[in-house]
């Protein structure tokens, strides 16, 4: 899982860095297959389910699952990319919420929470407590800050595939079971934070998730690892093979 979590990274990097104002979508899911071809790699979402486009790009009140296409991202704009990456038989998975050359304080505050309540759910992640004590953490942040979680769409598990149990909610559901955490657990955490309601709806296009009041949403998500102490983030720079660094 460490290389494949390396590249994810590594590829998430890249392309987050080269958004800029005039830029299509589908100029960037065009980048995203270079760099991900780059290291070796390929995605794991094209064709899964039938995903048509490399990365998800998802912009302002699109949640998750955006398709590439003719829409220029614009100053102010913020642009949600989820990178998975298939590398040696193993997938990473990561996303980030970046702005478009800046964005207003709403908005800013709005990626802030959103990132900081996916490490405070991280640091729930040790042995002997539950996929409950990750989803409590996300939720209460988000909450108390004035912003919704996204209940449509999870969390889950990672490694061989994609989506692998358990599901890691970013709420606390009752109706659910809530697995416990054992050291070698990969997940991919992944809070969905709405500005406004928490309500969503897809498109005609059957992948593009928006908010259904049309508020603003973010999106940060990491891969880690539930070890016998602290959880690793296994998609971080210092977890890509030294051979693939540039």
């Amino acid at each position: 899982m460490r290389p494949a979590c390396g590249v994810a990274r590594a590829v998430l990097d890249d392309v987050t860095a080269m958004i800029q104002p005039g830029l299509t979508t589908r100029e960037i899911d065009r980048f995203a297959a270079e760099r991900i071809r780059s290291y070796g790699a390929r995605s794991a979402f094209l064709g899964y389910r039938n995903y048509p486009c490399n990365v998800c790009i998802s912009v302002n009140d699109e949640v998750v699952h955006g398709l590439a296409g003719d829409r220029r991202v614009s100053f102010g704009d913020i642009v949600s990319v989820d990178v998975g990456v298939l590398y040696n038989g193993f997938v990473g998975d990561n996303a980030r919420t970046v702005s478009v050359g800046g964005c207003d304080a709403a908005a800013q505050a709005l990626l802030d929470v959103t990132e900081q309540s996916l490490y405070e759910g991280i640091s729930e992640a040790v042995p002997g407590k539950r996929v409950a004590d990750i989803s409590r953490a996300i939720q209460q942040h988000v909450e108390k800050n004035g912003f919704s979680i996204v209940r449509e769409y999870v969390g889950h598990g990672v490694g061989r595939s994609v989506h692998e149990a358990p599901e890691v909610p970013n709420f606390v559901d009752e109706r659910r079971s809530s697995p416990l955490l054992k050291a070698g657990m990969t997940l991919a955490i992944e809070p969905m934070v709405n500005a406004g309601k928490p309500g969503t709806k897809t498109l005609n296009d059957g992948w593009t998730v928006l908010t259904v009041d049309g508020s603003l949403s973010a999106h940060f998500e990491h891969t880690i690892l539930v070890t016998t102490g602290e959880p690793v983030i296994l998609t971080c720079p210092e977890m890509m093979p030294s051979s693939l660094r540039a």
